[in-house]
């Protein structure tokens, strides 16, 4: 019997501190907070999401997902339900979005606001209103994936063709004609150093005699200046000169004047004379002429006068002389 009441104290015991222990942690885990629920429905994949995964609003916990199924009203879609505090700042901007926690995989429910209001969903079978669920930036990376594999693929090809065998004797080459070239311009770069040196030593050197020299040619520029402008000086006092009343030129004017009065008056009375003067000479000339001809043909007219002239061939009484035998 008394074994039997020892055993009967230990279940009692264990019985009490396990209520204790279940009171304990009902009241530890009590929430007092109240939640308005939402739901959200989507075609994507919600891998890694689990009932009682966080909600939160710009990455402040505000809520848990309560339920996980299939929408009844579309089919092949997945239906979310959230439990989101009613002090949460829910407006027609707000949409949901999936969220991965580092390298676990977990996923939650992120809500964010958008930049403009987002269309107004009519709400689900339950009478819950519903949020806008994007595509999370994993899923529409897995739905890219085959693409972005294919060109993956192509690119890797392309460089296998790039990277063949005859592309690569080319770039070697094409790096050997780039060395060449190199060296030449080395080669070029040191002789042109060397040729300014070697020519433009000198020519510092004799800068300054240059610069006497050309102080000397200035000085003899200044002084050449000075002197034309004494010659220009003297030439308008000249100038002047000639130029004034009763001057050289005004003199040189009155004396052209005269000599065009003298020529005109010798124009208009000295030449006429002149001229009949020499006709009178030259009838006169004529006429002698005409009688030194005379006497030259018929001498003895001076002595016995003219008498008539013998007719000469072709005359009338022209006769031939006969010949004497």
């Amino acid at each position: 019997m008394e074994n039997k009441s020892h055993a009967m104290a230990a279940g009692l015991f264990v019985v009490l501190v396990a209520a204790l222990l279940a009171g304990l942690s009902m009241w530890l885990t009590r929430d007092r907070s109240q939640y308005n629920q939402y739901e959200l429905t989507t075609k994507d994949g919600i891998g890694g999401l689990q009932p009682q995964a966080a909600v939160r609003y710009k990455g402040v916990p505000v809520g848990k997902v309560v339920h996980i199924g299939f929408d009844p009203q579309a089919a092949g879609n997945v239906l979310i339900r959230i439990a989101v505090g009613t002090e949460t700042p829910i407006s027609p901007t707000t949409f949901a979005v999936l969220g991965y926690q580092g390298v676990t995989g977990l996923a939650h429910v992120q809500l964010d606001d958008a930049a403009e209001p987002q269309p107004q969903l009519p709400p689900g079978a339950s009478g819950l209103p519903r949020l806008w669920l994007k595509s999370s930036p994993l899923s529409m990376l897995a739905d890219q994936g085959p693409a972005l594999l294919g060109r993956v693929d192509e690119v890797t090809r392309r460089l296998n063709d790039m990277l063949g065998d005859e592309n690569q004797q080319r770039f070697s080459r094409a790096l050997e004609n780039i060395a060449g070239a190199a060296a030449g311009v080395r080669d070029l770069t040191a002789g042109v150093q060397q040729t300014l040196s070697s020519r433009l030593d000198p020519a510092l050197a004799d800068i300054p005699a240059l610069t006497a020299d050309a102080r000397k040619a200035l000085q003899s520029l200044d002084q050449a200046g000075k002197s034309t402008a004494a010659v220009a000086n003297d030439l308008g006092q000249t100038v002047q000169r000639i130029n004034a009343p009763d001057g050289p030129l005004e003199q040189i004017a009155t004396g052209t004047q005269a000599l065009v009065r003298a020529a005109d008056g010798l124009g208009r009375t000295t030449l006429p004379h002149v001229s009949r003067a020499a006709d009178d000479v030259s009838r006169a000339a004529r006429q002698l002429g005409a009688a030194a001809g005379g006497f030259s043909d018929n001498p003895q007219s001076v002595i016995y006068g003219s008498g008539n002239a013998v007719p000469g061939p072709g005359e009338p009484g022209f006769a031939a002389p006969t010949p004497t035998p």
